[in-house]
């Protein structure tokens, strides 16, 4: 795409001062909703979790609560790696992707983040290996987590061609999909706060960021919007 495309004005300096001391005044707005958004998320009720998850992680089995690693807030990204596939998903790769950068500093804030997916351990150890990520990911394979947080689906709900996804009744796409859970944990007690799917996921990557700062932004396919996404192994040199 080339900036003509979007009819951008080439204007004076002064003209330019103008125009971006009036997109300030937007930016500003906009970070203040988005404050408020962060607060009114973080005061969400919580549910606790009453069944036992076990996951099969580097040291063994460990419960949803030993993954807190010590730590009250757990952050669960639903990485979509099903049984028996040679890879892991190419958009979820672009996330997970962003997860050690940020690994330095989560457990400087009482949080813990790892990744899940219901594939067998010795399944995606070796793609994480070519990946060259350090972040933990263990596995849900034989749990019911998966599909109790709605990222897994049946062979059932495929015949049916009727899954909840996003909160809301879709039709099937793909046995798995990619979302995040964020957990607390106190006194022993687990509770479930939130959970995102989607463009809710949107937010944890950072590369996206950096392209809404630039002319062409995402310059992305509208109907296929991650089809430029590779794994990062696999783009042209």
């Amino acid at each position: 795409m080339k900036l003509a495309d979007k009819q951008t004005e080439i204007v004076s300096e002064a003209e330019w001062l103008v125009a971006r001391r009036d997109l300030l005044t937007r930016e500003k707005e906009f970070t203040r909703q988005r404050d408020a958004l962060s607060a009114a998320r973080r005061k969400l009720p919580m549910v606790k979790v009453e069944k036992q998850y076990l996951f099969e992680g580097p040291e063994g089995e460990e419960t949803l609560g030993d993954l807190f690693e010590g730590r009250s807030q757990l952050i669960v990204y639903h990485f979509m790696f099903g049984p028996g596939w040679e890879e892991g998903c190419k958009s979820c790769s672009y996330l997970a992707d962003h997860f050690d950068g940020a690994n330095w500093h989560l457990p400087h804030r009482d949080t813990t983040l790892v990744v899940v997916s219901r594939a067998p351990l010795t399944e995606f150890l070796p793609y994480k290996k070519r990946m060259g990520w350090r972040f933990k990911w263990v596995s849900s394979h034989g749990s019911d987590f998966n599909f109790d947080y709605h990222v897994s689906f049946t062979p059932e709900e495929e015949r049916k061609n009727k899954v909840y996804y996003n909160y809301t009744e879709d039709e099937y796409i793909s046995d798995e999909l990619p979302g995040l859970s964020v957990f607390y944990k106190e006194d022993g007690d687990v509770f479930h706060t939130y959970s995102t799917y989607a463009r809710g996921l949107d937010s944890l990557v950072g590369a996206y960021n950096f392209l809404d700062l630039v002319p062409k932004g995402r310059d992305e396919d509208p109907e296929s919007t991650m089809s430029w996404v590779r794994r990062h192994d696999q783009y042209d040199a």
